[in-house]
């Protein structure tokens, strides 16, 4: 991906800041999920999203056969290398070893702390926080947009 694809991405991204959650949302301003965040992103830089969206429950990780969100997102997006990453990419987190990645969010900006990320927090909002400690050790895989 381009430079500008990144910025592109990043920019939609930030526009869904102070969204407030909403399960299986994916609507600036209205309500989105982490996963809807990335949906919205994907729908506002191609149009029509890649693959029709089932409907899943909140627990749908734990109930999950595989790993349904990273076989998308390999579906989807080419693969980066961690050292590689820039803002403007997606990031996917794994809870817990053997078990299916379960959150999703985009590299934002880092600051002088280091990394950020936007994402949707449930019971909350989509904020920009630090990429650090639990969060960067969780990481199972990152994506550019196509």
């Amino acid at each position: 991906m381009t430079g500008a694809r990144r910025n592109e991405a990043l920019r939609e991204a930030r526009r869904f800041l102070g969204t407030p959650y909403r399960h299986q949302g994916s609507r600036a301003g209205v309500g989105c999920d982490c996963l809807g965040l990335v949906r919205g992103v994907w729908r506002a830089l191609y149009g029509a999203e890649p693959e029709a969206m089932p409907t899943y429950a909140a627990d749908w990780a734990e109930l999950a056969t595989g790993d349904p969100l990273l076989e998308a997102a390999r579906r989807h997006f080419p693969a980066v290398d961690r050292r590689d990453a820039r803002p403007g990419d997606l990031v996917l987190f794994r809870w817990r070893d053997g078990r299916p990645a379960r959150h999703c969010a985009i590299l934002d900006e880092p600051d002088a702390a280091g990394p950020r990320i936007l994402h949707a927090l449930e019971g909350a909002a989509v904020i920009s926080s630090p990429l650090a400690g639990a969060w960067a050790r969780r990481i199972c895989g990152q994506f550019q947009f196509p």
